[in-house]
């Protein structure tokens, strides 16, 4: 059978066994002893058994579990509430002031989570109620929390980001650095938005009455030092010590997790239950991301063994578009996977498919592999399966309906595409922190 029958007949099975619900951990790792089996006989076991522990021996790996315990920790501190207080009584004399606290304590909470889940249902069921109560537009309540929940697969330390390195075989470190900047222009894309939205329509996010926000200069200091600074700093010495070349990224993320269990001490949040329910969490995600990593694997090297990797290389290349409208059309296709696959699947099947082409198109692979996951933001935003509209919902009150959260959405997913064009236009935006930063 000719490679490209091959090719066609897996991703076919692939999709299929993915649109009808099946794990797609189990789908992926299937369709690849189905292949092997039949293509490659009793030698693919070997090769399996080999990529197996190549990647159980990925040091790089061992921060996820470490990064994901910082952000349950972080979480369980009561850091989402304070910082919330805070923005509150420093941001809620303005129009929108409310929707703007909400995307800076998301672009916080990200940096010290990391998972989209977790920090927008924190942080929305904190905000949706104050701001429906305030009489803010639902529908631009409901996009301002979806959309700044999935800051948090962005803003480094990110899961993704860490996720992406080995498979991209690009350093965290400068991903980390690359992603900076865009995590930062999204977070000002978003507010911007919203102050400029709510300044023509002020029905839309009313600024809080005076004697709700009324606070003396000694208590906004102390609402800053308790609330801001100490996660701030847990953040940045993480971030700093990777970036700084003083620590490797496993050995940052270990220092992060102690460091979040200080903060939550200091809180007087830390007990025996809340670190059985951090240990449970973590090892519930780092157990669904290593399937999937495992099953991913086994899939892409029965995929190159019969020549995959060649054909959608070729393929791609032969577009008579030239290097920037393959570009335009990687971009495209991730969008469109990302309207039916969670970004943990785009992750293992499309990157290692797309990172030989932008390579051959002679791209910075930092530069394209920043685009790549500020592109997958926008898979949480759109329908059928948009994870941060489904997350949303399942903690909104009952006047707040799907078609609220839609509405809402659109214009931040409008916002996350001119993100792309920027990045594209000013690559700096990406390249330069990674190139000028020593770590």
């Amino acid at each position: 059978m000719s490679p490209e029958i091959s090719v066609a007949l897996m991703f076919a099975t692939l999709f299929t066994g993915i649109f009808l619900g099946f794990p797609t951990a189990f789908v992926l790792g299937g369709v690849a002893f189905l292949f092997g089996a039949n293509f490659m006989g009793a030698d693919i076991y070997g090769l399996f058994i080999a990529r197996l522990f190549g990647l159980m021996k990925n040091y790089t790996l061992l921060a996820v579990p470490l990064f994901l315990f910082m952000g349950v920790f972080m979480e369980k501190s009561g850091m989402a509430e304070r910082l919330f207080n805070a923005m509150h009584i420093l941001w809620g004399r303005f129009r929108g002031g409310l929707g703007i606290s909400t995307i800076a304590i998301s672009a916080i909470f990200a940096a010290a989570t990391g998972v989209v889940g977790a920090s927008e249902i924190t942080i929305g069921l904190m905000a949706l109620p104050v701001m429906l109560a305030k009489k803010y537009n639902k529908s631009m309540a409901c996009g301002a929390i979806c959309a700044g929940g999935t800051l948090g697969i962005l803003i480094p330390p990110s899961v993704m980001i860490i996720v992406y390195g080995p498979i991209a075989r690009i350093s965290v470190g400068k991903l980390f650095l690359g992603c900076l900047v865009p995590g930062l222009l999204l977070t000002l894309l978003y507010m911007l938005y919203i102050g400029i939205r709510c300044y023509f329509r002020p029905q839309d996010g009313p600024p809080m009455p005076v004697e709700e926000r009324q606070a003396t200069v000694k208590e906004k200091i102390l609402i800053l030092t308790t609330s801001v600074i100490p996660p701030a700093l847990i953040i940045f010495s993480v971030l700093g010590s990777i970036f700084f070349g003083i620590a490797a990224v496993t050995e940052a993320a270990a220092v992060g997790a102690a460091a979040s269990m200080v903060l939550a001490a200091s809180y007087g949040k830390l007990n025996v239950g809340v670190v059985k329910d951090a240990c449970r969490q973590t090892l519930s995600i780092t157990a669904m991301i290593m399937m999937i990593a495992i099953g991913a694997t086994f899939f892409s090297t029965v995929f190159v063994a019969l020549g995959g990797d060649e054909v959608i290389t070729s393929m791609f290349m032969n577009l008579p578009i030239g290097k920037w409208g393959i570009l335009f059309t990687i971009m495209l296709l991730l969008v469109f996977c990302g309207m039916f696959i969670d970004w943990m699947g785009i992750l293992f099947i499309i990157v290692p498919l797309i990172t030989p082409i932008a390579a051959e198109l002679g791209f910075d692979p930092v530069w394209f592999a920043v685009l790549v996951m500020v592109n997958l933001q926008i898979s949480f935003l759109t329908p059928p399966f948009a994870y941060s509209i489904f997350y949303l919902k399942g903690i909104a009150p009952p006047n707040v309906e799907t078609i609220d959260i839609y509405r809402g959405v659109m214009p931040f997913v409008g916002l996350q595409v001119l993100a792309i064009i920027l990045l594209i236009i000013f690559p700096s935006l990406i390249t330069w922190l990674p190139s000028h930063l020593i770590y």
